[in-house]
């Protein structure tokens, strides 16, 4: 699907045709859509092909005038068993002498927020800050599903205090191995960036040097964010099994407990069941009584050798 939007009246409007300095909004482009966006507007193919790779990492290029910016940006989803899990999807961003072009093989919340209005002031005429918003409406997204994630992991940890679940933590795995891909994204995407502040593939103005710092203080925060987490979760992780393998053990030492109690009776029940004389006392309720007495003695000193 292509669409074409223009600045007019403060805000974004759709048009039916695309106009000097317009945004060019692709999502998920059929193969006709592909082929025209090379023949018709001039695109490179390789760019075309870069942005709708999944596997694409972050980076930035610049070809015959055109200049490709490949970022990642964060998604959630839901799993079937309710485990809401966090990953990253690039967005291909071309720059050409007329157009800026956004190209994904999906729909994100960014580009999404672009089209209703929510990020202010977005003109695609202004080639540079239209780019240099976009990537700042991405970086706040990444620490928006970092507090996610903590919020998520907290939660979890409350609940798994009363009761060990097997669904909290595969949610917890999940969440760790969310960290992991945002973590590796965010670490791509801060290279990208420094990059375009370097100026030399992007032409940087002066009214723009504010808007990048921005993007770049956003990027660090978002990167010691995910570092923070990633340790915290780790460290959660990590106590939660020393607490199921204690629990475990506790277990064990009750059915030990039980078992070593449960022999007793059999032991001198089989002593006066061999049809042995010189037994004291048989034929009568002694067995029983005896089986009782020690049974008895051998629960207490277990149990206090248990508190010791």
């Amino acid at each position: 699907m292509i669409n074409f939007y223009v600045y007019s009246n403060g805000r974004l409007c759709e048009c039916d045709k695309p106009q000097n300095g317009c945004w060019v909004s692709v999502v998920d482009p059929t193969p006709q859509e592909i082929k025209d966006l090379i023949d018709d507007f001039g695109l490179d193919s390789g760019f075309v092909k870069s942005s709708l790779d999944e596997e694409e990492s972050s980076r930035i290029e610049s070809e015959d005038d055109q200049t490709l910016i490949i970022i990642d940006t964060p998604v959630s989803s839901m799993d079937e068993d309710n485990t809401k899990t966090f990953y990253t999807m690039p967005i291909g961003i071309i720059i050409t002498k007329e157009y800026v072009f956004t190209i994904s093989l999906h729909e994100t919340q960014v580009l999404d927020e672009a089209v209703r209005g929510t990020i202010r002031n977005l003109r695609p005429s202004f080639k540079t800050r239209f780019v240099l918003q976009i990537l700042l409406r991405i970086s706040a997204l990444f620490l928006f599903y970092l507090k996610q994630i903590d919020k998520i992991s907290s939660a979890a940890e409350q609940e798994l205090h009363d009761a060990m679940k097997n669904e909290l933590l595969m949610q917890l795995l999940a969440l760790e191995k969310s960290l992991v891909y945002l973590s590796t994204s965010l670490k791509a995407n801060e290279v990208t960036i420094g990059k375009i502040n370097r100026g030399r593939v992007i032409k940087l103005y002066d009214e723009d040097q504010d808007l990048l710092e921005d993007v770049l203080i956003e990027l660090k925060q978002a990167i010691e964010m995910a570092n923070i987490y990633t340790g915290i979760l780790s460290s959660m992780m990590d106590g939660f099994s020393s607490v199921i393998s204690n629990n475990l053990n506790i277990v064990m030492w009750r059915l030990t407990i039980v078992t070593i109690i449960m022999q007793i009776p059999n032991i001198i029940f089989a002593f006066y069941g061999i049809n042995t004389v010189d037994l004291p006392i048989p034929y009568t309720i002694f067995p029983i009584l005896l089986a009782v007495f020690l049974t008895v003695i051998t629960s207490f000193m277990l149990m206090k050798w248990k508190k010791k």
